[in-house]
């Protein structure tokens, strides 16, 4: 099976109003931003909706800056109550990091931090390529520490909150082989998250989400390498390998993780604090 064949049949389906949960909160205000990475593609472009969906301001960065306008039109279409603004830029570099956040606490009371952009890259220990290796890190733990640095001085005007919340992963609890990077990243996020909560003085707090195989353009795109490594077809890869171990036998949807990130940030969830949302499906609790 090809990539685009991978794509066809296991990428996102369409989001519609009805995919997105709305809560009763105040604080889901357009006063208030949501500055969510990854919010050209797959769940970060759910979250980017889903927040917009609950009033928010919300500003998606990404480097693809026609992805980032497709989500516009996107909000536009489902007639979202929120905003939805964009700033592109490159979480690798230094100075793109400072800048995106400068431009999104331009646009309200920047008081939302979803760290949620993901790469991948499958390969065995001895032949991990190390370049990858440093941009994973870059993209998925770093970023996200820096982000909550330029954030923390935005949360503390106001009335002083705020909430990060990154994007695990099952991966973040137990790891599947070839994916070396992608495993060590996520488990080093869920220590940044407990030392975001550790210092955030009950005011800002943190959480991740942690999933087991969604539908995103991430996922299905890496499906022939897996398939490949393996010696399986695409199919029996997401039989035999992606769903195997849980007990709910499908792949879930990018907007109901965005759905998660919507309670999770939400007055609802005010004692989520350093701790994980697990919705894998029993991947990691059952056998």
């Amino acid at each position: 099976m090809t990539v685009e064949e991978a794509m066809a049949k296991y990428g996102p389906s369409e989001i519609t109003r009805e995919d997105l949960l709305e809560l009763d909160d105040p604080a889901y205000a357009p006063g208030n931003v949501a500055l969510v990475t990854g919010g050209a593609a797959g769940i970060g472009r759910a979250t980017t909706l889903a927040f917009a969906a609950n009033g928010l301001t919300v500003v998606a960065t990404d480097r693809d800056e026609e992805g980032l306008a497709e989500v516009q039109e996107r909000a536009a279409d489902l007639d979202l109550p929120g905003t939805v603004e964009t700033v592109a830029g490159d979480l690798a570099d230094d100075a793109d990091l400072e800048r995106i956040v400068d431009e999104a606490a331009g646009h309200g009371n920047l008081r939302y931090l979803a760290n949620i952009a993901g790469i991948q890259t499958v390969a065995p220990i001895e032949s991990f390529p190390v370049e990858k290796y440093d941009l994973m890190h870059d993209v998925m733990q770093r970023a996200p520490l820096l982000l909550t640095k330029h954030c923390m001085p935005h949360f503390e005007q106001g009335d002083g909150r705020g909430v990060v919340g990154n994007m695990c992963s099952v991966h973040g609890h137990i790891v599947t082989q070839d994916k070396v990077a992608y495993n060590t990243t996520k488990f080093g996020l869920r220590g940044l998250t407990q030392s975001i909560a550790a210092e955030g003085g009950g005011k800002v707090r943190a959480f991740t989400v942690s999933t087991a195989y969604v539908k995103t353009g991430l996922v299905a795109k890496q499906l022939p390498d897996t398939a490949d490594q393996r010696g399986l077809t695409v199919d029996e890869v997401v039989e035999q390998v992606m769903l195997e171990q849980t007990r709910v036998k499908e792949m879930m949807e990018p907007y109901e993780v965005a759905n998660l990130y919507v309670m999770g940030c939400s007055r609802h969830s005010r004692h989520l604090n350093g701790g994980d949302m697990t919705h894998e499906g029993g991947m990691s609790l059952t056998y």
